[in-house]
């Protein structure tokens, strides 16, 4: 009986948590109660020191973890400003994780692209809904400044990822602009190391511009085809570092 206790007496024990943990859930609810609304200074360090009883090392740690999770903005010599919320703030606090993900596996690298696939096909069909005169142009912009970064893989990279970011954004969802980002940069910044170029840039730059013939004729099923072949060329130009390359 005196052992049986002992054990719910363990199981049992309060564990004092960190000072810094708790001013961090005290912050929290400023933020979330609209205490102090996006755009607007955070109380002082001494005022917080003073509001939370505790010294200026628990208030530092805790207003790092915000400014870490992308709640605040901390110049230096200055008061911490709240920072705007948005889709882009949640997924951007998830990247250091996703990297860790994607180097872990080559499946987790194809589970990506699927993803990928599945969601941009979606996108384009939506954009060709929305589409407008003035959108096609920008897309056939965007293929022109692709071409004329030739010879520089980052730069072509980087107006690949504005095309396709175009695409996301007819949808005029916030969210699915987000996510269109989040996975464009996984992809391409995490692994641009891995791509092999192998002449297939002029590959991509004509098939942009089926794409956005389809859109620019609203052509649903015709864009998603385009889109869809276009990604299943080219996702064989990535390769998880622990796979055999192919030249």
């Amino acid at each position: 009986m005196q052992k049986l206790g002992a054990e719910t007496a363990g199981s049992e024990r309060i564990v004092r948590r960190k000072l810094s943990d708790q001013v961090l859930e005290r912050l929290l609810e400023m933020i979330m109660r609209g205490e102090v609304k996006p755009g607007e200074l955070m109380p002082s360090e001494r005022d917080l020191m003073e509001r939370f009883c505790v010294g200026r090392p628990a208030v530092r740690e805790a207003l790092q973890s915000l400014d870490t999770m992308g709640l605040i903005g901390i110049s230096h010599g200055e008061r911490a400003r709240v920072s705007a919320l948005s889709a882009e703030t949640a997924f951007r606090q998830i990247d250091g994780v996703a990297r860790l993900l994607l180097s872990s596996s080559p499946d987790n690298l194809a589970h990506l692209k699927q993803a990928r696939r599945f969601f941009e096909i979606g996108m384009v069909q939506m954009a060709a809904a929305n589409a407008k005169p003035d959108d096609i142009a920008e897309l056939r912009d965007l293929i022109e400044r692709q071409r004329e970064s030739l010879g520089s893989a980052e730069a072509f990279i980087s107006a690949d990822i504005g095309f396709h970011r175009k695409i996301a954004a007819l949808s005029c969802n916030p969210i699915f602009v987000a996510v269109s980002d989040a996975m464009l940069n996984w992809l391409f910044n995490y692994h641009v190391e891995l791509l092999i170029w192998s002449g297939a840039e002029e590959k991509t730059l004509a098939e942009h511009a089926v794409i956005v013939d389809r859109l620019a004729e609203a052509d649903a099923g015709g864009a998603a085809d385009a889109m869809g072949s276009h990604l299943d060329r080219s996702d064989t130009q990535y390769r998880h570092p622990t796979a055999t390359l192919k030249l």
